[in-house]
């Protein structure tokens, strides 16, 4: 059994992580951060495609939450094994997700004390939190040279495991922050986020063809190149974001050395992307596309009737250019205006929103089957939609 701790949004999280599995029906929902699934994973190939999990680990013994003595026992263990094959200092931190029925510091102090009077050169990492973030365990190289044991509650019961992968926080950055050119004034989509609907897609194969037709600074290319996607295709009616994708995957090229890509990127609006393209050649469409003025404060019915138009318009385009089983993958805005919420309605005639996150207890989708991404404080959030032809 695998266990996934998850990003902010665990929905969007596990819809991610069904994906990439096909709705694999023996994941389980552990509020509110974890998710179990049976299937043969390797995390640390896994945990570079994913953008909405944190850790990835496996799991080694369930015992009763009440017998508290055998869980001390079990970490001791696993600890004491782990060191036994290590060189130099060995490290080792305990994580907690839920009341596990023990104080995992003391329980941390005694296990060092133990091992270091049987001769073991040994140091217990700890944090603030109860449980270690990707930043402590990579710091230390509990991943690779030492261990993270986590403990995680389970009804009447305590999971205990170990970490086997991290999220890659310094890759992600440098990849948002490193990039030569970069658009914070019309705003710029997460690598995570893009990472995530490229995966909602269910199209990331070697093979494939994906398609961003408002590719920006070019983040859904990047992140599409990385995860092995051979076709790669990204248009934009704006030169400027002709020109800064242009700089960013030559950028990415050669410093992330991307290989065996065919990227090609012009010059379109949306709305016209079929005058460019083949009909019926494109696996999938993702993408972020103009969410509105993002200054000032523009009347939030007008703004919505005008995208309702562009969108509209634009699926029509995709319709045409996705494959018979094509899909697209999309944000629509959601816009806030105090108490309330207006949402995007372009017109679906070719497509269907599919529903982006399987029956799972504990996670739900909007009234539509879609999923929220978005903080508190914000004036627009992200509706992130599925669609299949």
């Amino acid at each position: 059994m695998n266990f996934f701790i998850l990003g902010n949004n665990p929905a969007l999280s596990v819809a991610e992580i069904s994906a990439i599995y096909s709705g694999n029906k023996t994941g389980e929902f552990l509020q509110p951060d974890v998710f179990l699934l049976e299937e043969e994973i390797d995390s640390k190939a896994l945990i570079k495609r994913l953008g909405g999990t944190i850790k990835i680990g496996k799991i080694l013994k369930s015992i009763p939450r009440e017998d508290k003595e055998e869980i001390k026992k079990e970490l001791f263990n696993i600890i004491e094994n782990k060191s036994k094959n290590s060189e130099g200092k060995f490290k080792f931190g305990i994580s907690c997700h839920g009341k596990c029925g023990i104080q995992s510091r003391e329980v941390g102090i005694d296990i060092k004390k133990r091992l270091k009077d049987s001769g073991a050169s040994i140091r217990f990492v700890i944090s603030k939190e109860k449980t270690l973030s990707s930043v402590v365990i990579t710091q230390n190289k509990l991943d690779t040279k030492g261990i993270e044991v986590v403990l995680i509650l389970k009804g009447k019961d305590v999971l205990i495991g170990y970490t086997e992968a991290v999220q890659d926080f310094k890759g992600l950055s440098f990849r948002d922050y490193g990039r030569p050119a970069r658009d914070d004034h019309s705003g710029m989509i997460p690598p995570k986020l893009a990472q995530i609907m490229l995966n909602l897609s269910g199209k990331i194969e070697k093979d494939a063809t994906i398609l961003d037709p408002f590719c920006g600074s070019g983040t859904f290319l990047m992140e599409a190149a990385l995860m092995g996607v051979k076709n790669v295709i990204g248009s934009d009616a704006s030169s400027k974001a002709i020109a800064d994708s242009e700089v960013n995957m030559e950028w990415a090229a050669n410093k992330l050395q991307i290989a065996n890509c065919k990227l090609q990127i012009f010059k379109s609006s949306a709305t016209e992307i079929s005058n460019h393209l083949d009909r019926k050649t494109i696996d999938a469409v993702v993408t972020e596309p103009f969410l509105g003025p993002q200054r000032g404060k523009p009347e939030a019915v007008k703004v919505i009737k005008e995208l309702n138009k562009l969108y509209s318009d634009s699926l029509e385009e995709f319709a045409k250019v996705l494959k018979k089983d094509g899909v697209v993958v999309m944000i629509w805005p959601v816009l806030i205006r105090g108490d309330r919420k207006f949402f995007m309605n372009p017109e679906l005639d070719r497509f269907k929103i599919q529903r982006i996150l399987p029956h799972i207890k504990g996670l739900d989708t909007t009234e539509r089957g879609s999923l929220i991404y978005g903080r508190e404080g914000q004036k627009v959030h992200r509706e992130i939609v599925i669609l299949k032809k």
